[in-house]
Order: structure tokens, then sequence, then C-alpha cells
């Protein structure tokens, strides 16, 4: 059994074929999604797809490259959303410095007021990061987040890093590029962290893992990811996908 803890099957690129999709993931075993939304129209299009779908689950944020167009109503009606019970988390949040669309200080603003509002509602949240890492932990811990905690998205931090945000209460979640030949972090990552503290995720349709890298990636292919993980760590194929859902399951509560 796989648990692909982040994918963005809300994506235009899978409208055309997404039951196929689907489908393919489901017969690699994968399980259980958790879609996640970022912006008012895939986080809507996330929850209808956790509606239909009894295997998938939604998570609802507001992305930091997209953090200038929020407003206090944005908040409120996240607020109202996360009772929703197909709703596991808030996210994805966090910080991106990559992209120049909002300032930093707007980033951070909406950051924080995310975090609270996790802390209000008991969810966990989901961190995006791109080259911004002392700033994220920094605001993770400024802000308690370790009261609810959440998952490292995509880490691609240092090994140093990832101990912090275990002290923090995060996961650490590993994609598509710890299959990559020349990734040595997030290999160096795989080999340290703890098995009960991994999860593992495709980001689709974005970071497909090698073989298909440069191509849209999609569920089914997580099962690569849990490949690398079992050989970095020399363990079994099964020890992996097992924990790593184990992991999902209790921290986004489902039984």
């Amino acid at each position: 059994m796989l648990f692909d803890t982040h994918v963005h099957l809300n994506d235009k690129q899978f409208e055309e074929d997404l039951n196929e999709v689907i489908e393919r993931a489901l017969q690699k075993d994968v399980k259980n999604m958790v879609v996640v939304g970022f912006d008012r129209p895939t986080i809507k299009r996330a929850i209808d797809l956790a509606e239909t779908y009894d295997f998938i689950y939604a998570s609802i944020g507001w992305h930091p490259v997209d953090a200038i167009d929020m407003t206090e109503s944005d908040l409120e009606w996240l607020e109202s959303l996360s009772v929703h019970p197909k709703v596991v988390a808030l996210g994805e949040m966090g910080l991106d410095y990559h992209w120049d669309k909002t300032p930093k200080e707007v980033q951070y603003e909406v950051f924080r007021k995310q975090i609270r509002l996790a802390k209000k509602v008991k969810l966990p949240i989901i961190i995006h990061n791109r080259e911004a890492t002392e700033d994220v932990v920094n605001i993770l811990r400024e802000e308690g987040a370790n009261e609810v905690g959440g998952i490292m998205h995509c880490f691609s931090g240092s090994v140093e890093i990832a101990k912090q945000c275990l002290d923090l209460n995060f996961y650490i979640s590993l994609g598509g590029p710890v299959t990559f030949k020349n990734a040595k972090k997030p290999k160096e990552v795989a080999a340290a962290v703890p098995l009960d503290r991994l999860l593992i995720e495709t980001d689709c349709p974005y970071l497909a893992p090698h073989p298909y890298r440069g191509k849209r990636n999609e569920p089914s292919y997580v099962s690569l990811v849990a490949e690398e993980i079992a050989r970095i760590k020399d363990l079994t194929y099964e020890e992996v996908t097992a924990q790593t859902t184990a992991n999902a399951k209790k921290l986004f509560g489902i039984s």
C-alpha cells in the first residue's frame, strides 16, 4: 500500500485523462492521496475530488507566491472549510523566494496567519519552501507550529535542516528528486531520517522521478520514490510502503 501525500490532480494537466491517471495509481497500489489546494480554484477542485473518491483527501491553504492576493475573507473561508470531513491539513503554505510576485513581508504575514489558523482548528500543515529555509524554520519555531506539526513537502534541504524540522514535530517528505542520480542531499536525508518520520509524495504533475524526469508526473510514480528509499536504507519495498503509509495516516488522522 502506498500513500501519496502531495498531488495536484486539481491541475489542468489532468483535465483530459484524470480517470486513467487514477486507475494507473490504483493498479500500482496507491491506496490514498492528498490533493493540495493553494488558491480558491484549486481548493474548490481539491474538495470536489475528495468528495468524489473515497481514497482521496484534501489539503487547503494559500501558496506563498500568491500570498499578495489573499484577503481576510479568504482566511475566513479556509477556516469554514477546515471542518470538512475530508480536509486533513492546511497548506501548502510557506515562503518562496524564487519568484518575486509577492513581497517577503506579505509572505511572512500570510504564512503566520495560516499557522495560527492551523493551531486554532487543530490541523497539521504542509510547508512549501523554496530558497527560504532559514526563514521558514524560524517562523515555524516562533509561531509554535510544533503544536500541530506537519510535512516539509518535497524536502530539498540538508540533513542538519531535516533534524531541525524533526525537532519541530514535522515529517520529512521526499519526492521524485530522491531518484535523480545527481541528487546528493535528498539521498543523504533519506538515509539519515528515521523511517517512522518519512513520507513519500509525487507533487504531480511536477518533479517526475527517474526514468520519467522532465515528463508529466502522476501518482502511480510514487512507487519509484519508495523503491529508491528502500534501496538507500537497505530495507524491503514492503517495509518502506507500510511504514510511510502508517506515518501519513497517523499525521492526517485517517483510520
